[in-house]
């Protein structure tokens, strides 16, 4: 009974430190040498101050900046800009009228906010929160239906807000992977720049 102790204590002790301190230290270690901006986070600083991630949307109603997907952690905890600290989906099904609710009402903050018609169709994914709630990207469409908004806010030409969605516009990763995406921080901070 004793030596079927000491070889299950022993097998603990060594599966703890195997993968509760040297896999972590090694993941981390080669993470930092070989990949250090993504292993921190994909962090975008200016002037020495992180304001954001190109890998995490955050929440913003300013008509002068393009528009991230809607989380749904923000919907269910009322709104709040901190919301976003958490992630995760709504679970709510195509049956869910709570879901439809808050579809409706995306649909007609987008048309108000951009002054479209009431039948302009809206792309999916300003209607839809994505699976974590925080994807930065939105689809060139989506980018495309805010130009004028932004244009106008920032008495910007149109063309030149155009160009910046254009030059923003990152591929499928190579090249038939997922579809065309609009980074809507880099975005942003590309027409922060150019005023």
């Amino acid at each position: 009974m004793t030596k079927h102790i000491r070889a299950a204590v022993t097998a603990f002790v060594l599966l703890t430190i195997i993968t509760g301190v040297i896999y972590p230290l090694l993941t981390t270690g080669f993470g930092q040498v070989l990949f250090p901006y993504q292993a921190n986070g994909s962090l975008i600083e200016r002037d020495g101050v992180v304001v954001g991630s190109a890998l995490i949307g955050q929440i913003t109603d300013d008509p002068a900046y393009f528009w991230w997907r809607p989380s749904a952690v923000n919907a269910m905890q009322g709104g709040s800009p901190e919301a976003l600290i958490s992630s995760g989906a709504s679970n709510q099904g195509w049956t869910s009228a709570t879901l439809a609710e808050q579809v409706a009402a995306r649909a007609e903050a987008i048309r108000s906010a951009n002054n479209l018609a009431a039948d302009t169709p809206i792309p999916p994914d300003l209607l839809f929160a994505s699976a974590s709630g925080l994807d930065p990207h939105i689809s060139p469409e989506a980018a495309a239906l805010q130009v004028a908004r932004v244009a106008e806010a920032r008495d910007l030409e149109v063309s030149q807000v155009e160009a910046l969605v254009a030059q923003y516009t990152e591929a499928p990763q190579l090249l038939v992977l997922g579809q065309p995406r609009v980074n809507v921080l880099l975005l942003n901070l590309a027409l922060d720049d150019i005023q």
